[in-house]
Formats: C-alpha cells, structure tokens, sequence
C-alpha cells in the first residue's frame, strides 16, 4: 500500500535509506552516504506533502518524493521536454529485504499516474551512473537520458539524468 507518509515514518525513513546505502555499498556502488540522503531532505519533503511510503502490512519499507520544484542541479540539462510542468521523482528506496518483488515498479507506477494525473508533460529524475541496475530499470521503463549532473559529497561518478514523455507513453500504450 501506498500513502502519504507521516511523520513517525521520517525516522524509519532514514534507517531504511542507511540499510539501502549499506547494500549499494556492499555491490561497490557509493550512491548514497553520509551526507545523502538526509534528516533535512526527508523533513522538507514532508513538509512539502510530497513524501509518499509504501507499507507490507503496517511496516514501512519503500518511499519516494515527488516534487514539482526542478533542483538547481538539473538547470543545465537539455531536457526532452520545455514545458514548465514536471514531476521530479527523488530518495526511491526500497528496503533491501524486500528489493525484487516489484515494489519500486510499484512506486513508479504511482509516480508516473501522479503525474499524468497532475498534467505534468513529463517525469524526470537522476540515478547513479554506476548503478546499472537502476538505469536497465529506468531504461525499461521507456525513460531516456538527458545528460550527467554530479554531486561531489556523494561520488566522484556522474548521476545520469532522465526523462519519460508522459504524451508519448500515452500513445505507445
């Protein structure tokens, strides 16, 4: 099930994405640390009323924000799309107990009807580079890649940018 979280989820949040940081780092993958994602991010999310959790019974074990703003970092990409209406989907994590059944899918399908719903021409968001799990997922998905943006205080490797065109999905369905 999928709801908006609340605020006894944030620390949840926060031990489910340091298990999730924990995992990539196991595979070599150094996505997230220390520094990301955060207490701060969380908090702002849900303040916003964009933090959405997915729950197996009353745990929760997934989540993913879904926001309108475009982050600075995406200023210099040449998007597919030049409309003004976007969802940019940020923190997806699913706890690494419950990663292949189907639950990020879940969530991006929840995303994705969010923003058809919400008129958004596209969805857009970043994964690492080095993740090839992450962008044979996002690629299968129909996302295309826009460009390479970087976070310095989480890798060295470039985060890779992508975009689904929601009027095009549409049309191919």
């Amino acid at each position: 099930m999928i709801r908006p979280a609340q605020t006894s989820d944030l620390d949840v949040l926060l031990s489910l994405t340091k298990a999730c940081a924990a995992d990539l780092l196991n595979r070599g993958i150094d996505q997230w640390n220390e520094h990301y994602p955060n207490q701060e991010a969380f908090a702002s999310d849900f303040d916003n009323g964009v933090l959405f959790v997915y729950c197996v019974a009353t745990r929760v074990v997934g989540c993913v924000a879904l926001c309108t703003e475009m982050d600075q970092e995406y200023r210099s990409i040449e998007w597919l799309t030049n409309t003004t209406q976007h969802l940019y989907v940020h923190r997806l994590a699913v706890h690494p107990e419950h990663q292949g059944q189907g639950i990020a899918r879940q969530l991006m399908d929840f995303a994705e009807d969010h923003a058809q719903k919400a008129g958004c021409a596209s969805v857009r968001l970043d994964t690492f580079s080095v993740n090839k799990r992450n962008l044979k997922f996002y690629k299968a998905r129909s996302y295309r890649i826009t460009g390479e943006i970087f976070f310095p205080k989480q890798s060295e490797h470039p985060f890779v940018t992508l975009e689904l065109v929601l009027n095009q999905r549409t049309k191919e369905k």
